[in-house]
């Protein structure tokens, strides 16, 4: 196994400030650790990088056909978006093709993610909304699943439902991952989520890769999806779109919260997982443009919107740069 370093550090002038631990695993779909740095069998919360996974037992059903949604619909089941027009849109449309509305939604609201969604909202100067939560997307899909399958909608959300059974049954067959030694709490969107080893998580993350790429049609037709719509899966400032749109699609890239990031380059049915130790995202995506370099997936000069993930200035009240985010070695 080959050994990275992956720690961030925070600069003030010269000197050190602050240092974020990083850990990681890269496993291949047959299951070889690859590389990893610090504990690459720290277990974790998976959060919103499960997503891929929690949408498979709604599309094998044949309910999302038999609703008729497209690919718009599945990047945004996938998503963990930034609330703006253009995801509110898609929700919205995903709702009312179940006659349901926003407050079917189990999530709650909150201010966009993204900037450019946060700015849009306060300019129309209307109240922030469920259909602006970054889960509306699988909020809306988990309650087509429960619709389609004659299941209550109501409690889709919690783990007894079997809208969240079929979730953790599809996690734990992916990754190898037995459901009694699963830690099971709730996301912050409110539904179920689990806990697995780092190394877990990319080998989950390499076989759906290989999946996606030898004829498995789900896995391969969300793949198509997100790459044909990554601002759908993001938002116009989000790390992953930019991720998947510089790289033409060759890493798909999903965020969670508190530093945990999962990634495959479907290619080479790579995965790979890592967590930021104090669930510092400012950290997170730093350490992931790192590994992809590392491996040799990004090479030579950065395009510029990644550069600007790998080293993040620190500005004070002024607008002065008065140091920096950027790996540790």
């Amino acid at each position: 196994m080959e050994k990275l370093s992956l720690d961030v550090i925070v600069t003030r002038g010269s000197t050190t400030e602050s240092i974020h631990r990083v850990h990681a695993a890269v496993v291949n779909a047959d299951g070889t650790l690859l590389a990893g740095a610090r504990d690459t069998d720290l277990v974790t919360m998976w959060r919103s990088c499960a997503k891929f996974f929690q949408v498979l037992p709604f599309l094998t059903s044949g309910g999302f056909d038999q609703v008729g949604w497209g690919e718009e619909e599945l990047a945004l089941s996938c998503a963990s978006h930034g609330g703006e027009p253009e995801h509110v849109a898609v929700a919205t449309r995903m709702l009312t093709s179940l006659g349901l509305e926003e407050g079917d939604l189990a999530c709650g609201p909150h201010e966009p993610l993204s900037t450019r969604g946060a700015r849009l909202a306060r300019e129309s100067g209307l109240p922030f909304n469920r259909l602006m939560n970054n889960c509306s997307g699988k909020h809306s899909a988990m309650l087509a699943r429960a619709q389609t399958a004659g299941w209550r909608t109501q409690g889709y959300e919690r783990a007894d439902h079997q809208v969240q059974r079929a979730c953790l049954a599809e996690v734990s067959s992916w990754s190898g991952v037995a459901l009694d030694d699963m830690p099971i709490a709730v996301d912050g969107c409110g539904v179920t989520v689990m806990a697995l080893p780092l190394d877990r998580m990319a080998l989950a993350y390499a076989r759906w890769g290989r999946a996606a790429t030898s004829g498995d049609e789900w896995p391969g037709r969300t793949l198509a999806a997100v790459r044909k719509h990554p601002m759908l899966l993001g938002g116009t400032d989000r790390f992953d779109t930019v991720l998947i749109e510089e790289t033409e699609g060759a890493v798909i890239s999903k965020v969670g919260a508190e530093g945990v990031h999962t990634l495959m380059v479907p290619a080479i049915g790579m995965g790979i997982a890592l967590k930021a130790e104090d669930g510092a995202q400012r950290a997170q995506h730093c350490a992931v443009v790192h590994i992809l370099q590392q491996l040799g997936v990004l090479q030579g000069a950065l395009p510029k919107r990644l550069a600007d993930w790998l080293v993040r200035p620190i500005k004070n009240t002024r607008g002065e740069i008065v140091g920096e985010v950027r790996p540790a070695e």
